[in-house]
């Protein structure tokens, strides 16, 4: 590795190692309800090394004891992480300056506060380096893992996770990344509109798919009235 590159995976390090200890409780709080799930210590370490999506993960959790048809899995887990498809839509831009290797690799980590670490660095003016990007990205999936062996672990000892109110860890920190995006432009009403739409498809079509369809109702409004300023400038 280059001076220059392991400067930028220093520099990357030091800032995901920041983030990853937000990351601990929510990830012990997985490995604690995988084993009272059922799942194998060894089954719940390897789903977190395998797939690195908390939400989805979770979701996964609450279908596998209720002898749900594989298919209904595949799709919840799918409406919940659509989401991660629009993240590398909008990264695809940043990045084109990537291999496809590299790009192909790079985005297996492209969780929740990769996205929008990566977004705040480029919006800074700042080249999304590879080098840069793997840095914020070590941290974050070792201490997924190991946060998830520790509560798997411990698991035992917590007679009921949800009893306790740890589970509402998750929303918390979702809101947090959020909140970090609130100096944009349209940022209050995309939120709320995606807030909005989202708990309607709750109460009308059901869980998960109230995320998926929360997201797009919050891209159409950014969407719509983006283009609407856009054509009432001279």
């Amino acid at each position: 590795m280059q001076d220059s590159s392991r400067t930028e995976f220093g520099r990357g390090f030091a800032r995901g190692g920041t983030i990853a200890v937000a990351m601990v409780p929510v990830a012990m709080l997985f490995g604690a309800l995988a084993v009272q799930t059922g799942l194998s210590f060894a089954e719940t370490v390897l789903m977190s090394a395998a797939i690195f999506a908390g939400a989805s993960q979770l979701v996964g959790l609450e279908l596998f004891g209720q002898h749900v048809p594989a298919w209904l899995i595949v799709f919840s887990i799918f409406a919940v992480n659509f989401r991660h498809v629009l993240y590398s839509a909008a990264l695809g831009r940043r990045t084109g300056h990537w291999s496809e290797g590299a790009r192909a690799f790079g985005f297996f980590f492209l969780t929740d506060p990769q996205f929008a670490e990566s977004e705040r660095r480029a919006e800074s003016g700042t080249l999304l380096s590879f080098a840069w990007y793997m840095g914020v990205a070590v941290p974050l999936y070792s201490v997924w893992i190991g946060g998830t062996t520790l509560g798997a672990w411990f698991g035992g000892m917590i007679p009921d996770a949800h009893a306790l109110g740890v589970d509402f860890l998750m929303p918390i920190y979702f809101l947090g990344l959020v909140i970090g995006f609130r100096k944009r432009p349209l940022w209050l009403p995309v939120v709320l509109s995606s807030s909005a739409a989202s708990v309607l498809a709750y109460h009308l079509v059901g869980s998960p798919w109230h995320v998926s369809l929360g997201a797009l109702a919050g891209i159409l409004y950014a969407v719509v009235f983006t283009s609407s300023s856009e054509e009432a400038k001279p």
